[in-house]
């Protein structure tokens, strides 16, 4: 059967082709790079009329054991240009995913019991107008590969990295978008077990420790496949957030990098798909039914992406499919 491609992404979320792929054959490193870089760019354009901008910078993730210390970085970092802006503790109500699990940062982290005053700083956030340096950060941003999940050989060195970052009093935001490992966060169901019907193969974890550690939450946003990325509240100072689509990001890095041209087909079903939940496996058949008896009927694919679906049951989706080949 001819393969069926679209420079759109076809899912109105994570494109389940695409992740499959990069996760069972590699090339996760240039997704992470280019998408890092979008998500900079759509970061700035929404952040620099509030008073805050970004930069691009090492993340906590690619320095090994064996690397120079120092301070880590993180993959994107979000600065206030406003000095005088005065800290407020975050507000634990949120405006964004109204599903998202909100859970105590020590439970979250995996962290013992420790001493208040170990958390009882709160980081000042400085800025020089007219010089580049921009002084402590804001908020840091980590987009996940791999190697830094659980069971991965760089996963407790990102552990304990991330676990500094936020005893210092900055706020995190942690991607994940790999649905093939166990999460990074206690508390959580893990997708790869399939039989926890709970669990959901996509995540973005916000950590606000302000005033302290132990006060503050960690809210996961968690979504399956074929949903929309959710709307996450991104904590800056002074009681400000940025009300964040992850999704505009992901399907810029997605089109502009032509990743449906060259490696999704809809024809096939996705590497590793016993992998996926029952439930997502039906989501994704059903997709891909959708693609094939538009792009059949002469529709257009790249002027009407997303496409609406049938619900049909795995079973009689993947009845229907065999049909077409």
């Amino acid at each position: 059967m001819t393969a069926v491609r679209s420079i759109k992404n076809q899912y109105r979320g994570i494109n389940a082709h695409l992740h499959s792929l990069l996760q069972a054959e590699g090339g996760w490193g240039g997704f992470h790079t280019t998408h890092i870089g979008d998500l900079n760019k759509t970061l700035k354009a929404k952040l620099l009329p509030m008073g805050y901008t970004t930069e691009v910078e090492p993340s906590l993730q690619i320095r090994r054991l064996d690397a120079p210390a120092g301070r880590p970085e993180s993959d994107v970092t979000i600065y206030d240009l406003d000095p005088e802006r005065p800290f407020q503790p975050a507000a634990t109500a949120q405006t964004g995913n109204i599903g998202a699990l909100v859970l105590p940062i020590p439970r979250a982290l995996h962290v013992g019991a420790r001493a208040e005053k170990e958390y009882g700083a709160v980081k000042i956030y400085e800025y020089t107008p007219g010089k580049y340096t921009r002084g402590e950060p804001v908020t840091w941003v980590e987009f996940l590969s791999p190697s830094n999940k659980p069971g991965g050989r760089d996963y407790d060195t990102y552990r304990e990295k991330r676990l500094k970052i936020v005893e210092s009093g900055i706020a995190f935001v942690e991607i994940d978008y790999l649905h093939e490992s166990a999460p990074t966060v206690n508390g959580v169901g893990d997708y790869q077990q399939l039989q926890q019907s709970a669990a959901h193969p996509y995540r973005i974890l916000v950590i606000d420790p302000r005033p302290t550690m132990l006060t503050g939450i960690a809210r996961v946003n968690e979504f399956d496949v074929d949903d929309p990325f959710p709307l996450v509240t991104i904590p800056l100072n002074a009681g400000d957030a940025l009300e964040f689509d992850f999704g505009i990001p992901y399907q810029k890095t997605y089109e502009e990098t032509l990743y449906g041209l060259e490696w999704v087909d809809y024809t096939q079903l996705p590497v590793n798909f016993d992998r996926y939940r029952e439930s997502d496996r039906a989501r994704i058949v059903n997709r891909m039914l959708a693609v094939l008896t538009a792009a059949k009927s002469g529709v257009h694919l790249e002027d009407n992406a997303p496409l609406a679906v049938d619900s049909l049951l795995l079973a009689a989706a993947l009845a229907r499919l065999d049909l077409w080949k």
